[in-house]
């Protein structure tokens, strides 16, 4: 299935990249990979029914069920023993990671109060960006009377770019809002780095 982003990524990011960066082979040039989201929900600890809710709630913005994710050791001051179910996770491919990407750059991310930008900072050296939000609420799939708590999420996006150069040029030219300048925004409070750091 083609998809508005796949269609600019073969229509005209494709050879933007190869012309900056002068790829000899065509397999060369950095592409998506997979994305990743992940949603912890500590409060799963005492509530098993919060992580239904986070789950389907994943299932409506990505359109894809996701899996439980089991705690890998025991803390005992969160009363959290090894293998507990912990959170919620989807690993998007092909058409539903195009689409999910579409969202989030053209509707989900400029709904945010005073957004102004993500921060450059985001990549993780391989070619990869993180980045974090507050609240699923942003996302239009998700019924504000219907939520019973707001969850934050991590996301992954995954590119076959080698160096953060590479892979912020793909992202960019793909609709990634990066921040221009300074990456020290105040009004970044709707979004939050991979660690939580608004």
């Amino acid at each position: 299935m083609e998809t508005r982003l796949r269609e600019k990524y073969n229509g005209t990011v494709r050879r933007q990249l190869q012309e900056k960066f002068g790829y000899k082979n065509v397999e060369e040039i950095p592409k998506l990979e997979k994305v990743v989201v992940n949603m912890s929900v500590g409060d799963a600890i005492a509530n098993a029914k919060a992580l239904d809710a986070a789950v389907a709630e994943l299932t409506q913005i990505t359109g894809q069920k996701p899996i439980v994710t089991k705690a890998k050791k025991s803390i005992a001051a969160f009363k959290l023993r090894e293998g507990m179910n912990i959170g919620a996770k989807v690993t998007l491919r092909g058409a539903r990671m195009y689409i999910f990407l579409d969202k989030l750059f053209n509707i989900v991310l400029p709904r945010i109060r005073d957004f102004r930008g993500l921060p450059a900072k985001s990549f993780d050296g391989r070619g990869n960006y993180n980045l974090g939000l507050r609240e699923q609420l942003v996302f239009p799939e998700v019924n504000f009377d219907k939520v019973d708590k707001a969850r934050g999420m991590d996301i992954t996006i995954v590119t076959t770019a080698r160096s953060d150069e590479e892979a912020s040029e793909f992202l960019v030219a793909m609709g990634l809002p990066i921040q221009k300048g300074s990456s020290t925004n105040p009004a970044l409070r709707g979004v939050a780095d991979s660690k939580g750091n608004a």
